[in-house]
């Protein structure tokens, strides 16, 4: 039984972190209406300069700060240069153009700070909590994580449901020619909504460092985990597959519960199921 509760609390906080991945890219799909594939690559980028600032003498909170401060930087940067030429031609070219950057940011990656593997601090500690005589697997970093995660999540659906930035923002991505008729600038709200999500992404990357090695490739099959929809439900599953099974089998069942995911919605993750009103 215990083993059981370990296994849930654990997968609780690995469910967390994928939703947070997952919130990014959603982010971008009803800001922008395009699937990032670098999203990964970008999250790994931004936590490399978090765990450089806390190398070279700064703070937990300064790395975490200026990760989410980069990542922002980047978005927009993307956005701009990247897609933004692209905006008109068929949506598959932005695709293309992801993948291009992932495997571009990437190789700069491994350029700047090397191909091996390195730590990266926690901001909570990483022991479990002690209830009588047993010791959870849940630890206040956990908490911690759990926390953050639904505070973005919850801070997010407000941007997007209840405020008119939200509204511009999801007008420019459903009906740009629309929006630019009733003076949205349009152009400002996709750069806002790729900025958003590479800031959401980087706090992903910096929350999951720590229970991982950080390296240039450290974070893909995160981005993977996180195209499933059911992110929290995957998590819990993963971590009774690692505990029960062994982890040589999480990327097996990860690929499995994806399968299953698609036979369910065959029209694809981001899909609606009726017709959005902006």
């Amino acid at each position: 039984m215990t083993k059981f509760i370990d296994l849930t609390l654990n997968g609780i906080s690995t469910g967390a972190i994928y939703a947070a991945v997952a919130l990014a890219l959603v982010l971008i799909w009803r800001s922008t209406r395009v699937v990032n594939f670098a999203q990964g690559a970008m999250l790994m980028f931004t936590t490399f300069i978090a765990s450089a600032v806390i190398t070279s003498g700064g703070s937990y909170v300064l790395g975490f700060v200026v990760a989410l401060a980069s990542g922002f930087v980047l978005g927009a940067v993307v956005e701009r240069v990247v897609v933004r030429p692209v905006e008109s031609a068929p949506p598959l070219n932005a695709v293309i153009l992801t993948l291009g950057l992932y495997t571009l940011i990437v190789a700069i990656a491994g350029m700047i700070w090397g191909n091996t593997p390195r730590s990266f601090p926690a901001a909570f500690s990483l022991r479990g909590y002690k209830v009588g005589g047993t010791t959870l697997l849940f630890t206040p970093n956990d908490t911690f994580i759990v926390l953050v995660v639904i505070a973005v999540a919850a801070a997010l659906a407000f941007l997007f449901r209840g405020t008119s930035l939200g509204l511009r923002m999801r007008g420019a991505a459903f009906a740009p020619e629309v929006a630019r008729l009733l003076g949205v600038r349009v152009g400002r709200m996709l750069t806002l909504g790729w900025a958003l999500a590479a800031l959401t992404g980087s706090l992903a990357g910096v929350l999951v460092a720590p229970s991982v090695f950080l390296g240039p490739n450290s974070f893909d099959p995160i981005l993977i985990i996180g195209f499933v929809a059911a992110v929290l439900v995957l998590g819990l599953a993963l971590s009774y597959v690692s505990g029960y099974e062994g982890s040589a089998l999480v990327p097996l069942a990860a690929l499995a519960i994806l399968v299953i995911v698609l036979m369910i919605r065959p029209t694809g993750l981001f899909s609606a199921t009726k017709e959005r009103r902006v």
